[in-house]
């Protein structure tokens, strides 16, 4: 394949990449981006194929229809609520792909090679296996196979920056040596350090550190593609690594805390927790029918969602449930928190599910103002992000941004049990007197509320 036409395939694939992120900073145009993107990776993956010969082909397509055959299902058959270990376990396939990739570079040329690609190839070792098995921990945190709470042992504080040392050090050994064997090295020990840097990480504070990891291998990307002499690989991971920092940025943010009390703060005290137990204190109770007597005659409700919406997959009835109330002029529209769900945009995307209007969601920042005039704040498995205990100084959510729902008129929390959210700390709203509470799973509860509005 002629070679001008090859660049400009990956121009093509490059401006695709970046049509993508711009698509995806918005839930209206998403899903636009997301195809903007897979165009840009097979324009990309064919383009390679045909720029010139390659040695064992036959073996590249079979790696190819086998990464097919896996990535296909799993992505079609995943729910939304399992969506942020899928994230994480296939970005952390990027960053073993991109660790494994340097290592066998380096053992074909890497007595050969000058040492801006030896610290390219370093780099992409170290930070690789970093990315990779700390990704794997977070799949497992979030798939429940491991404990969400941080895990901290003793001595932990020091074997964690003494192992990050011993991989800088081995990175940087690598490069008047040429050692196979330290390369080999730097490959463990690093794998060694993402296990340790993700575990005191609490439940709550996951999303962050995948998003981070995320980064992190779009990092190795981009010197890969330094490696290889690879200009869109050096585009598409500095993409990556730019966007997953900005993100990263925002998330800890929303949290309304430093990065460094993510990563760290289980060994001050001061992380976001899992588990917790629920208290004794008695709350005010309703049934279904009484919910929707308190919708039915509100002339403005705002519905906050949460995880445990995404749970129960309760997104259509919630949405059939909003347009009975819209039929009926009620003033209806969604407060979304950053940080609602597993991710960034869980709730976007889950709504988007059920086919509700863009134009109804509205971001934290929109719809606090409208709380103190809003008659019914219906709570949908939402929790730490409308705890007011994050306004309260010394808890694990201390400073995070919330939606104000403490501050509307009256306030409905579905809930399955009173057993607190990620943060492992109770949600002093449900003990509040304007607060009622509707137990059970979310959507057999919705889909009761929707039959008595039917029949008011």
């Amino acid at each position: 394949m002629n070679q001008t036409w090859v660049q400009l395939a990956y121009l093509a694939a490059a401006v695709c990449f970046i049509l993508a992120l711009k698509g995806l900073s918005s839930p209206k145009f998403a899903r636009r981006g997301n195809w903007l993107g897979a165009i840009g990776a097979t324009v990309a993956v064919v383009a390679t194929l045909l720029a010139e010969p390659l040695d064992h082909m036959p073996l590249i397509l079979v790696a190819i229809a086998i990464g097919t055959a896996l990535g296909v299902p799993a992505a079609r058959r995943v729910a939304m609520t399992a969506m942020p270990q899928l994230v994480a376990l296939f970005n952390g396939v990027g960053g073993a792909a991109a660790a494994i990739v340097a290592i066998v570079e380096f053992a074909a040329t890497g007595q050969d090679e000058s040492l801006g690609i030896l610290a390219a190839s370093s780099f992409t070792v170290l930070v690789g296996s970093v990315s990779f098995s700390g990704s794997v921990i977070t799949f497992l945190k979030l798939q429940g196979m491991v404990t969400s709470r941080p895990i901290v042992f003793p001595g932990m504080q020091v074997l964690l920056p003494l192992t990050a040392v011993a991989a800088v050090a081995l990175g940087v050994a690598v490069l008047p040596t040429r050692s196979m064997g330290l390369v080999l090295a730097l490959a463990a020990v690093s794998l060694l350090l993402g296990v340790l840097f993700v575990l005191p990480v609490g439940g709550a504070d996951v999303p962050i550190v995948i998003s981070l990891l995320n980064a992190f291998t779009g990092l190795t990307v981009a010197a890969s593609g330094f490696v290889l002499d690879n200009v869109l690989l050096l585009v598409a991971g500095t993409l990556v690594g730019a966007s997953g920092t900005l993100l990263t940025r925002l998330m800890a943010q929303a949290m309304g805390r430093p990065l460094t009390g993510t990563l760290f703060g289980a060994f001050s005290g001061s992380s976001t927790l899992g588990g917790g137990t629920a208290s004794d204190r008695p709350v005010k109770s309703l049934g279904p029918a009484d919910v929707a007597v308190m919708l039915g005659y509100a002339d403005k409700v705002v519905i906050v969602p949460g995880y445990g919406l995404a749970v129960a997959q309760a997104q259509g009835t919630l949405k059939e449930l909003v347009d009975l109330l819209g039929e009926k002029g009620i003033d209806v529209s969604y407060g979304i928190h950053p940080v609602a769900g597993r991710m960034p945009g869980h709730m976007n995307v889950l709504l988007a599910e059920a086919s509700v209007p863009y134009e109804q969601l509205k971001e934290m920042d929109e719809v606090n103002p409208e709380l103190p005039t809003t008659d019914v704040v219906l709570v949908v498995g939402a929790n730490d992000v409308v705890n007011p205990a994050a306004r309260l100084p010394g808890t694990p959510i201390s400073g995070m941004p919330i939606i104000n729902v403490d501050q509307a008129q009256s306030v409905v929390f579905l809930k399955r049990s009173m057993r607190p959210g990620f943060a492992g700390i109770e949600n002093e709203l449900l003990y509040d007197d304007k607060t009622q509470l509707l137990f059970g799973d979310a959507k057999d509860s919705l889909a009761k509320t929707v039959t008595a509005l039917k029949a008011l």
